[in-house]
């Protein structure tokens, strides 16, 4: 299932040139010597994305390294203009980014189903010479040349779009945790780095309500310089309504491992901290009630936000009722 999900793609896109405009003059039984009735170029065809709510990887444009849409039409006789070149439209995943493929600059993100954005314009028709006709000039023999399509490299980024996306150090048991409340079935074991993709699971909520969930691959320190894969974990985090950090109970210094993880999300994008954050102490199984009570005051005390720490074990059960109240009530806040 890992290798289906791709979320970073490089294709060539040429956009459709204009038809040229046509230098006809009039003829017909009746006339030898009539004026200009040249008509335009059709357009080229566009380049364009299209967003469809029902994909959720770019996977079927991994192997599709080439995009060329159709040239426009010639102009012909009668004032007729050239047909249109035919667009390409390439339907996306919500979330997925268009970037300057030499720049890097982003050029939009289409985040609607429906949602149409040109990414490469076609080229305007030429005109024809019955434009070009005045008291003056009675009979002109020129028209203009099709406009030239656009072309060059694009690089498309998919960000996960979900509303609660999991923060974590690499086997911070977030996968365990997505799979115990959703029917997704990520990948799990005992080591880190198990997530290598971002893995998306719908948890249901009283009255059958629910909520989207997204388990990121682990952060590792630096990855805000882009160690590891960094950057492309990092993006998925841009696109969650709210942010759940999970810190395992038998790390050395669980305050430690949360500050370096809203370090990295800082210096990688400042807004991220503006999102309503949740801290969950996960394979809280391991301890007793004393135990829990008492790491809780003293992280508590030392939290300089007002953030509230949950124990929860996704083995157990426990804690996660009040987990996914908490999660609802922060995604509903008004």
């Amino acid at each position: 299932m890992a290798g289906n999900f791709v979320d970073y793609v490089k294709i060539y896109c040429k956009s459709g040139k204009g038809g040229k405009g046509s230098e006809h003059l009039h003829r017909d039984r009746l006339t030898s010597k009539g004026g200009p009735d040249g008509g335009d170029g059709g357009r080229g065809g566009h380049v364009v994305l299209r967003g469809n709510s029902q994909y959720w990887t770019l996977l079927h444009l991994k192997y599709r390294k080439h995009v060329k849409a159709v040239m426009g039409g010639d102009g012909s006789r009668g004032e007729s203009t050239g047909k249109e070149g035919k667009t390409v439209f390439l339907d996306v995943p919500l979330g997925t980014v268009a970037r300057d493929g030499e720049t890097g600059e982003m050029l939009f993100e289409i985040t609607e189903n429906g949602e149409e954005k040109i990414l490469r314009k076609g080229g305007r028709g030429g005109l024809g010479n019955v434009h070009f006709k005045s008291a003056t000039f009675q009979t002109p023999r020129f028209a203009q040349p099709g406009e030239d399509g656009e072309e060059g490299w694009n690089i498309l980024e998919l960000k996960i779009l979900a509303d609660v996306g999991l923060v974590g150090f690499p086997n911070a048991g977030k996968s365990t945790l997505l799979s115990s409340l959703s029917a997704a079935k990520p990948e799990i074991a005992d080591y880190p780095f198990t997530t290598l993709t971002p893995n998306l699971g719908i948890v249901p909520y009283r009255d059958y309500r629910s909520f989207v969930m997204a388990d990121i691959p682990g952060i590792i320190e630096g990855a805000s310089e882009g160690k590891g894969l960094g950057h492309r974990f990092l993006r998925h985090i841009e696109r969650n309504s709210i942010l759940l950090f999970m810190v395992p109970a038998d790390e050395d210094d669980i305050l430690g491992a949360y500050n370096i993880l809203c370090s990295e999300l800082k210096k990688y994008n400042p807004e991220l901290l503006d999102k309503d954050r949740i801290l969950a102490i996960s394979k809280a199984d391991m301890l007793d009630e004393e135990l829990i009570a008492e790491m809780k005051d003293l992280l508590k005390k030392d939290l300089s936000e007002q953030i509230e720490p949950l124990f929860i074990s996704s083995v157990s059960g426990y804690g996660i009722p009040e987990l996914k109240d908490r999660i609802w009530k922060a995604i509903h806040a008004d």
